[in-house]
């Protein structure tokens, strides 16, 4: 009887086609292969059969290589680094990822090594390829390294002058993806002088005519990083000038790549406003834009503001101001107001501007315009006082509270000037418990500037608004400023009128949105979410990583720890002492504190805990003092000399 052959798997099969002599057949047992792994068959055994495919032109094929290299990377990492060092030339990227997994196996094999030796092969996409690899190696060796304490493997990417060579030769001849990766490198070079980072400058400048938006704002990375060191002016004003056509070019890209590059371009003219200082037009806002990218239009718009283009800029901003977006609206309003805070020259054409607004009569544009006039006041102040009744006569249109607030700061301010403010700023009091706390407090200030400048004439709303924000207003800080005007006012008109009435400094426009530490980050993150969200990476992204104010914060702990340590050295001094008051003796030399005894005083919950006791029985032999009403009124008073504190 003969015995049946045995049955052949599927694995057999797929064997076979590994190994045939046609192409098609071997790309089709690949997929096969991938497609068993990712159901959860187990394709061990076809190792080395696949590996074999991996010595091909074919590019596709290379990849699914890869892929079922990666796949079996975690279960059987050592069979993973003897193949890749078979093919380590074209699998750069795969070292990358081997290096995740077991990083002494990729030094112990020299695939490291063989990297750093593949930055000078004559083909630019080995090249680009190994940079990255050796990249994102680097930021793995450094977590690594942060990890074990400092371990020596953080500098495993170490550009030297040569490799800078090699770097910039391949720069030109790579493919977008290659570039970018190599520009990504160059930002991280720090260079040894002024020529080298010229060198750099004049060999990246030609990235800038390149169609792909992330190779050129890597450029601009790169120029922004090193042009700190250069120093030649002609090479300043070339980079300048040949910096600001591709910029111009990305705002004619999607809306959403043209917001990234609006929201990069606003960081680069808070380092250089001279970039596209003629540029002014190319940031008009259109019809079609969406509302995102017209509010970083005008923030652009505004830091590009000077002289010789503000009557086109107004006229502009004054056209948006019509438009139906009310947000957009109110934007384009307060851009008015901060092109007349920023220059001088122009403050009375921008009140023009805002004049003609309010006569529009539109609700929010007036209420809008009242907002910004008043840090206009605050800016030039007693420059346009004829405005006021204007202003004032618009007084129905508010009903928002910081329009009110703005009006009523107005009114108090200019108060000797106005004949009818104690009117004006009685229709405010007589809702004064409806009203939002910063209107409350506005009309408490406005109506005690009032009686300081009109004291004959005001003392009986001065004393209505005192009464109303004491006894029915329940904020706590409304509450408290009337008790501090009320006790001033009766006590001391001087220092009434020294505080109250105080010259306030102008305000201006700030050119940073950033602290200057800050910006100098953002400038080296550009094209990444940092320089899109204008925040340092470590603020949004990994684990354990501290923003720019936990590292303030640290600052100040550390400060914190060193006087710490000085009030523990003088607690252990003083405990140490045998007699503090011996006043007799000789011996002036202060005592030694030993390391052992500031540990053990700071072991104790509180070292001063012990200088609390001595008060605390004294506190509790004083005898308390009974309250009595804060404040009263003499009804024969006629001014502030008639209010006496109880």
């Amino acid at each position: 009887m003969a015995v049946a052959p045995p049955r052949k798997g599927e694995n057999w099969e797929l064997r076979q086609q590994l190994n045939s002599e046609y192409r098609d057949k071997r790309a089709d047992a690949i997929k096969r292969v991938i497609a068993n792994h990712t159901i959860g068959k187990d394709c061990s055994g076809l190792f080395p059969d696949v590996v074999k495919n991996m010595q091909t032109d074919d590019l596709e094929q290379k990849k699914l290589v890869y892929l079922y290299l990666m796949n079996y990377a975690k279960t059987q990492p050592e069979l993973v680094i003897l193949a890749v060092n078979t093919f380590v030339k074209t699998a750069a990227l795969c070292v990358a990822k081997v290096f995740d997994l077991k990083p002494e196996l990729c030094i112990e094999y020299g695939f490291i090594e063989t990297l750093r030796d593949l930055i000078g092969d004559g083909n630019p996409m080995v090249v680009a390829n190994a940079v990255t690899a050796l990249a994102d190696i680097h930021e793995a060796a450094q977590s690594l390294s942060e990890t074990a304490n400092g371990s020596g493997s953080a500098n495993l990417f170490i550009i030297d002058q040569a490799t800078l060579a090699k770097l910039l030769v391949a720069l030109n001849e790579c493919s977008e993806w290659g570039r970018i990766a190599i520009l990504s490198t160059l930002a991280r070079y720090k260079a040894s002088d002024s020529e080298e980072s010229e060198h750099i400058c004049e060999r990246v400048m030609p990235q800038f005519q390149h169609n792909n938006a992330a190779v050129v704002l890597g450029a601009v990375k790169v120029i922004m990083i090193h042009i700190k060191h250069v120093h030649r002016e002609d090479l300043l004003k070339s980079l300048t000038r040949k910096m600001a056509p591709p910029l111009v070019t990305l705002i004619s890209s999607p809306p959403e790549v043209q917001w990234v590059a609006l929201r990069n371009i606003n960081l680069l003219l808070q380092k250089r406003p001279d970039i596209l200082a003629n540029e002014m037009r190319v940031f008009f806002c259109k019809y079609n834009d969406p509302p995102y990218v017209k509010v970083e239009k005008l923030e652009i718009m505004v830091r590009l503001a000077s002289e010789k283009n503000v009557d086109t800029l107004l006229g502009e901003l004054k056209e948006y101001a019509s438009e139906v977006d009310v947000d957009f609206v109110r934007k384009a309003v307060r851009a008015v107001g901060q092109v007349a805070i920023k220059i001088d020259t122009a403050a009375e054409r921008c009140v023009g501007v805002l004049m003609d607004l309010i006569e529009t009569r539109v609700s929010y544009v007036v209420q809008e315009a009242v907002i910004v006039l008043k840090d206009i006041f605050r800016r030039y102040p007693h420059s346009y006082e004829g405005i006021i009744p204007t202003l004032c006569a618009n007084l129905d249109e508010l009903d928002e509270p910081e329009a009110k607030a703005s009006l009523i700061w107005i009114i108090g301010e200019y108060a000797e000037k106005i004949e009818n403010a104690d009117e004006l700023l009685g229709t405010f009091l007589e809702a004064f418990k409806e009203e939002s706390y910063p209107v409350q407090l506005q009309t408490l200030t406005a109506i005690v500037k009032l009686f300081l400048k009109k004291p004959d004439e005001s003392q009986a709303i001065v004393q209505r608004v005192l009464q109303a924000a004491t006894k029915d207003c329940d904020n706590a800080d409304v509450r408290d400023r009337a008790y501090i005007y009320w006790r001033l006012l009766s006590s001391d008109p001087a220092a009434a009128k020294a505080v109250v009435l105080s010259v306030r400094p102008p305000i201006s426009l700030p050119q940073t949105t950033v602290a200057p530490a800050i910006l100098e980050e953002l400038l080296g993150e550009i094209s990444s979410l940092a320089s899109v969200y204008h925040k340092p990476a470590a603020t949004f992204i990994g684990k354990g990583r501290l923003g720019a104010e936990e590292m303030a914060k640290r600052t100040v702990e550390t400060e914190d720890e060193v006087s710490r340590e000085k009030a523990l050295q003088t607690v252990v001094a003083g405990q140490q002492a045998e007699n503090l008051l011996d006043f007799d003796a000789d011996d002036d030399v202060p005592p030694k504190v030993s390391g052992w005894a500031i540990a053990s005083a700071a072991k104790a919950s509180n070292p001063l805990d012990e200088l609390m006791d001595l008060f605390s029985t004294a506190s509790m032999n004083v005898p308390a003092q009974t309250p009595g009403a804060p404040m009263a009124m003499n009804a024969t008073g006629g001014g502030m000399a008639g209010w006496e504190w109880i």
